[in-house]
Order: C-alpha cells, then sequence, then structure tokens
C-alpha cells in the first residue's frame, strides 16, 4: 500500500471540505460528515452580522451624543467639553470602516481573493488606531490654545448634564462593542470598545472640569481637556499593539499549544509538527503536519486528517478552515519537503 504522505493535504475552508483535488461542496455545514455536523450557517457569516449590528447601533449612539455635545459647546466654549466631542465625533467617524469590514466579511470567497475579505476588519482596527491618534492631537492642540488664552465658560449646568449624558452613553456602548468583539474575537471590535470607554472617562473629565470652574477655578478646563488628551495617547498606544499584531499575524502562543493539543487527541496521530495560525478578521485559519504510521493506506491517512479537522473545529470555536498534511513516521519534518529534497517521497 501506498505510504500515507502521498495524499494531498487535506483542508476545510469556508465551511466546506476539500480532499485529494475533489470538490466535496455538499459536505459543508449543515451535512453530516464523518460523524461532525456543523450549523447551517457558516460562523464566520454569523459573526460578521453580528459584528455589523453591534457597529450600526453603536455609532447611532456615539452620533448622537456628538450633536448633542456640540451644541453645548457652542453655547459654553468649554475646552475640556471640545476634546470630549472631538473624540466623540472620532469614534463615530470609526464606525464606517468597521461597517464596511463587517459587510465585506459576509461575502464568500472568490477568485483573486481565495480567501475572502477577512482582512478589511484588520485594516478598519488601523483605521481605529488612526482616527484616535488625530483625536489626540486635535484635542491637545485646543487644549493647550485654551490654556494659554482662556476663555470664558459659561451655562455650567448644561456642561455637567451632558458630560453626566455622555458618560453613560460612552460605556453603554464600550460594554457593548467589548463584550461582542471577545465573543468573535475581532480586535477591531474590542479596540474601538476602548475607544468609547475612553470617551466615557472623558465625559468623566468634563464634569469635573465644570465642578472646578463653579468652584473658582477656570484653569481647570483646559488643564482637563490636556489630561484628557494624555488618555487617548495611552488607548492609542495599546490599541495600536493589539491590531498591529494581527496585521503581522501574530497569534498567542497558547493558540498554538491548543491546536497541537486538538490534533494529538486524535486516534492514529502520533505526534504533530509545524503547527501554525492566522487571524483573518476574527476567523483562526490553522494548519498542521500530523504524523502517523508509514503503513497506512491513502485512505486511511485521509480518514486521520479529516478527523483532526473536525476536532480542530470543535475544539476552537474559532477556528474556520484547517490544513492538514499527513506525513508518515521516519518522514516528517521540513527537510523532506524542500525543493532539495526532490520528489522522492512523493512518488
Amino acid at each position: 500500500m501506498p505510504p500515507a504522505h502521498t495524499a494531498a493535504p487535506a483542508t476545510v475552508a469556508g465551511g466546506q471540505h476539500d480532499h485529494d483535488g475533489h470538490d466535496h461542496g455538499d459536505h459543508g455545514h449543515g451535512h453530516d460528515h464523518h460523524g461532525h455536523s456543523h450549523g447551517v450557517v457558516d460562523p464566520s457569516i454569523a459573526t460578521s452580522e453580528r459584528g455589523l449590528w453591534v457597529t450600526k447601533v453603536s455609532g447611532l449612539v456615539m452620533l448622537a451624543i456628538a450633536l448633542l455635545e456640540l451644541g453645548v459647546f457652542a453655547a459654553s466654549g468649554s475646552t475640556a467639553l471640545l476634546a470630549d466631542l472631538i473624540h466623540n465625533i472620532g469614534d463615530a467617524a470609526t464606525v464606517i470602516p468597521l461597517w464596511i469590514a463587517f459587510a465585506l466579511a459576509r461575502r464568500a470567497p472568490r477568485a483573486g481573493f481565495s480567501f475572502g475579505y477577512g482582512r478589511a476588519e484588520d485594516l478598519a482596527g488601523v483605521a481605529v488606531v488612526i482616527a484616535l491618534f488625530v483625536n489626540a492631537l486635535v484635542a491637545g492642540y485646543e487644549s493647550l490654545e485654551r490654556l494659554f488664552h482662556p476663555q470664558p465658560v459659561t451655562h455650567l449646568g448644561v456642561v455637567a448634564a451632558t458630560a453626566i449624558i455622555g458618560f453613560i452613553g460612552n460605556e453603554g456602548v464600550a460594554v457593548l462593542r467589548i463584550r461582542v468583539g471577545k465573543e468573535i474575537n475581532s480586535a477591531a471590535l474590542v479596540a474601538d470598545g476602548h475607544h468609547a470607554r475612553v470617551d466615557g472617562w472623558t465625559s468623566l473629565a468634563v464634569l469635573a472640569g465644570a465642578i472646578a470652574v463653579w468652584l473658582g477655578f477656570p484653569i481647570a478646563d483646559p488643564i482637563i481637556g490636556l489630561l484628557i488628551t494624555l488618555t487617548i495617547f495611552g488607548v492609542v498606544w495599546s490599541a495600536a499593539k493589539t491590531i498591529f499584531s494581527r496585521v503581522l499575524d501574530a497569534v498567542d502562543p497558547s493558540t498554538i499549544a491548543e491546536l497541537q493539543s486538538a490534533a494529538l487527541g486524535v486516534e492514529g496521530v502520533r505526534d504533530v509538527t509545524g503547527v501554525r495560525a492566522r487571524w483573518v478578521g476574527h476567523r483562526l485559519h490553522a494548519e498542521a503536519n500530523v504524523i502517523v504510521a508509514p503503513e497506512l493506506s491513502v485512505g486511511e491517512g485521509h480518514a486521520i486528517a479529516t478527523a483532526v479537522q473536525h476536532r480542530m473545529l470543535r475544539h476552537m470555536p474559532h477556528v474556520s478552515a484547517a490544513v492538514i498534511h499527513v506525513c508518515p513516521d521516519g518522514h516528517a519534518g521540513e527537510e523532506h519537503h524542500s525543493v532539495d529534497a526532490g520528489c522522492e517521497d512523493c512518488r
């Protein structure tokens, strides 16, 4: 019998299974294949729908808060409120790239985009970071301008009330975005959630500034604006590290360990090597080499590869695709698959 490593790598992608170069689309999600039944709806589509819904709702809330603050700033001239207003406008603006990203993620892969459009979500995360950075620069400039050229702050009661409303709205949006973002593993949505949370804190800072001005310390208003600016820069740094790690295909080492453990739990797998994974948006694509007994047939090796795929999909809910290469014991490792090794092992 031919050794198992002659089998083409078995794959699971986009909810369908493609083995040995044949299209097995009828074994997609919704059909029972090798004892594992998937849901009718592709998880990546369902989670993208949820992300799109959260983006719409939170965007409308942030826009309403920004419009309210704009009116109050025009009447009061509060620099702290202006800094918060700029931040909220930026937060509302980030809805646009996130909306586009989640809408694209719903589209099925096609020629030229065989992995789908999940990367658009990571690019949206970059847009969020850039918006945060620009917000910090503008808020800092306005605060310094008012610090050196003070202007009276009026309508303190209205400013305070607006700040309270802003905090409640922003915190609600933050909780919603972060919770759903963690559930669907969207780094961009979580980053935007922390963006909204900072908006809530800055609203409380505006409230403190209004109280300080009322107590006779008008310089507190631009000073609080500067503190808000520093807070925004802190969030920019944290969000940038997360987003750019995703863009560079960084994955938590524990994720690799879990994938390896899942594969080792399949009967017939002697060892697992070359485990890799990358995030494409909020879905995880994985690949691994599984070592099996050299006397197995191509069909038996194929069955083990399929079992490994299904176990990975069950073991880690965010895995949407897995490429499994079957190697006979004694022929594992990159040296057996390099160009210099020739094709003897493939015959």
